[in-house]
């Protein structure tokens, strides 16, 4: 194998780490305020590409703006499924939430199927995103740059976001103890909803940058990069936001390198490989790269 086929194979892996690591995000987020695993975030993506190809393809919107719609888009239905299917049963039992988010996640796939089709449906963005440029050795797509910048611009203002703005401030002292948070003030629902809202915001922009990128939508796509994504976000340790995003770039190059430098005979494997490494993570590393045992609250 050639240096310049190892590097492509790099930055594939980077680009795909990228779409996983906003998602993986989603699932942290969620899980690290209300303690559930929402099954039903993958499928936030297909409502996200579906939403872009909306905007681009039927309202013509230039593919910036459509990127802050489909973020909108995200942000509300995020806050839609919070408020009608996961509100009503806090406090339950987690096997509850975590039943009731299969069930939103059933609903949204049935629901993508009866309006638009089952069908793949082809994406195309603008053709300037098309183009090539050379970088070294290698030629990249200019959509596959702008999804690497795009991702790391979202994760990088997330951050501050969380570390230094009074809402981010407020989430992280929900997600450490809620009786404390609320004697100080701090109103849970508000906080809950803004966690559903930002991650399913950057979830729908992940589906923006999978159809762009693939090339191809349908509204089941969301069904395996949200369990991959959720994979990720065990890696880099549920809870952590600096976790998933570190556990979407280590899946991503993970299963790209499995892909690309092993015999193509393997190369049907790479689901078995990145569910694998779950179980394996589980056994080494229950808590994650960065994780900590967040089973009780502070």
């Amino acid at each position: 194998m050639t240096t310049p086929y190892i590097l492509a194979q790099i930055v594939n892996g980077i680009i795909l780490g990228s779409m996983y690591a906003l998602v993986a995000i989603g699932f942290s987020m969620i899980y690290g305020i209300v303690r559930l695993i929402n099954f039903a975030h993958g499928d936030i993506l297909a409502i996200g590409a579906f939403a872009s190809l909306a905007g681009v393809a039927i309202f013509s919107l230039p593919f910036p703006l459509a990127i802050l719609a489909v973020l909108a888009v995200g942000a509300a239905i995020g806050v839609f499924i919070e408020r009608i299917a996961f509100r009503p049963m806090r406090g339950a039992p987690q096997v509850t939430g975590f039943i009731a988010s299969l069930a939103v996640a059933i609903i949204i796939e049935n629901l993508g199927i009866l309006t638009v089709s089952a069908q793949p449906r082809t994406f195309r963005v603008p053709h300037y995103l098309n183009d090539l440029v050379n970088i070294g050795t290698q030629s990249i797509r200019v959509i596959d740059i702008a999804i690497v910048i795009l991702a790391v611009c979202l994760m990088a203002f997330l951050a501050l976001f969380v570390r230094f703005s009074k809402i981010g401030i407020a989430m992280r002292a929900t997600a450490e103890n809620y009786d404390v948070a609320r004697l100080m003030g701090i109103n849970i629902d508000r906080m809950i909803m803004t966690a559903f809202a930002v991650g399913s915001g950057l979830a729908a922009t992940a589906g923006l940058m999978w159809g762009s990128k693939y090339g191809q939508i349908s509204p089941l796509m969301g069904l395996v990069p949200g369990l991959k994504a959720f994979v990720a976000a065990v890696i880099g340790g549920v809870g952590s936001i600096t976790g998933a995003m570190l556990g979407g770039y280590v899946l991503g190059l993970a299963e790209v390198l499995f892909v690309g430098l092993l015999p193509s005979e393997y190369s049907g494997y790479r689901n078995a490989f990145v569910f694998g490494a779950l179980i394996l993570i589980l056994l080494l590393m229950p808590n994650g790269l960065l994780g900590r045992n967040l089973e009780e609250r502070a």
